[in-house]
């Protein structure tokens, strides 16, 4: 059986999650990237899989390309620019995937307020901005956030306390993305958590979710995931209907929401796995084949009325992340630790000898420690003692 992939960069979850369990289904794997240097450096060590260059951003090339190379069995990505070009591949070559319309409005974050709305599930104050708006003449309620329509990983996200602010916000967003388009929205209070769920289009499965930690005001760059077995069923439960709503409900999908006074409010919906290694972790702590599972929904086959997860589990992921610009000249080894219990993973993001600026994102992470184990206590000593005997330096 033949898939074909879609992908921009390489990711920890293509490349140490799918590929892996595409072979281990017996998948013939062909990607498709706009970025194929990248992605043949990889999976140099892997072999067997085919990288061919393709305009992944335009689903006419993609279906242009697979056509020309053969009829698919599955079309996937994991990537949250391409779950609308694979979802219209798929349902060109009439195959298993998501529907179009849901990757779209899940995508663009106008949309899906405006959707959200219109369907009486949720209404967040949100106006879209683009080249013709007039920013200052917005009546918003602050504070407010800023963000990307289309972005990710919390690039360019930011809270905004007054008016002037706001105009210079956007106007130094625009001058970083010519041409794109913003929203803004009223700020949501309340603690950041995740609810992770995977479907077939028939049943739904959850797997579980995430308090995350993020960092002060004004940027939100996630610091700390800590694993949460079970969010509170009232919690579960707006959740899901808002994701009803908005059509959510095949393969995997990684919302982000607050909880307030006990009202559950979306902040956005990522129509795929979730990543930065916390989707390996998921998949260690749950002791399913998580990734596989995901895959056999692209290929058509029911999910199992049981994944047969274990529920004992606890965990917690931390992002050391730089705080300055300039050329990291020490850090630590890739560590594969036992303690007390505790299974502690460390993995580097950024080499030794590279020079980058601080972005406000997930760019800033210079690399991820995943520990798990059945005691949560157990698991925060380890990853605070790990930490505490690490050393990380940049120099200007």
């Amino acid at each position: 059986m033949r898939m074909y992939l879609l992908a921009r960069n390489p990711t920890d979850s293509v490349t140490e999650g799918f590929l892996p369990a595409a072979a281990r289904l017996g998948l013939r794997v062909t990607v498709l990237t706009d970025q194929p240097d990248a992605h043949r450096r990889a999976y140099a060590r892997a072999g067997g899989i085919e990288v061919l260059e393709c305009d992944v951003l335009d689903f006419r090339s993609v279906v242009a390309r697979v056509s020309a190379l053969g009829r698919p069995d599955a079309v996937f990505t994991n990537s949250d620019h391409l779950q609308t070009q694979a979802a219209l591949a798929a349902a060109y070559f009439g195959l298993p995937g998501k529907d179009w319309r849901v990757a779209l409005r899940t995508k663009d974050k106008a949309e899906m307020r405006r959707h959200l709305a219109s369907a009486g599930a949720d209404t967040v104050w949100s106006a879209e901005v683009t080249g013709h708006t007039d920013v200052a003449a917005l009546d918003v309620p602050y504070p407010c956030v800023v963000k990307p329509r289309e972005g990710v990983a919390s690039e360019d996200v930011v809270l905004v306390t007054g008016p002037g602010e706001l105009v210079a916000r956007c106007a130094r967003i625009r001058d970083r993305r010519p041409g794109a388009a913003l929203v803004v929205e009223e700020y949501l209070p309340g603690e950041l958590y995740t609810l992770e769920t995977l479907g077939d289009g028939r049943v739904r499965h959850v797997l579980g979710g995430f308090h995350t930690v993020v960092s002060p005001p004004p940027y939100f760059v996630e610091e700390r995931l800590t694993f949460v077995a079970a969010h509170p069923e009232p919690v579960v439960a707006q959740v899901l209907a808002q994701l009803d709503a908005l059509g959510v409900g095949f393969g995997a999908c990684h919302t982000e929401f607050v909880v307030h006074e006990g009202r559950a409010r979306i902040i956005e919906v990522n129509y795929r796995a979730i990543g930065d290694q916390c989707d390996l972790l998921l998949a260690r702590l749950l002791e399913i084949p998580l990734f596989e599972h995901i895959l056999r929904t692209h290929l058509g086959e029911p999910l199992p009325a049981d994944l047969g997860a274990r529920r004992d589990g606890v965990a917690r992921l931390d992002y050391p992340c730089a705080e300055r610009a300039g050329t990291l000249t020490a850090a630590p080894a890739a560590a594969e630790l036992s303690v007390g219990g505790v299974s502690l993973t460390y993995r580097p993001l950024r080499a030794v000898g590279e020079r980058h600026e601080v972005y406000r994102t997930n760019r800033d992470f210079l690399g991820v420690v995943r520990a798990t184990g059945t005691d949560q206590e157990a698991v925060d000593s380890a990853v605070t003692a790990f930490l505490a005997g690490q050393r990380w330096e940049i120099q200007p």
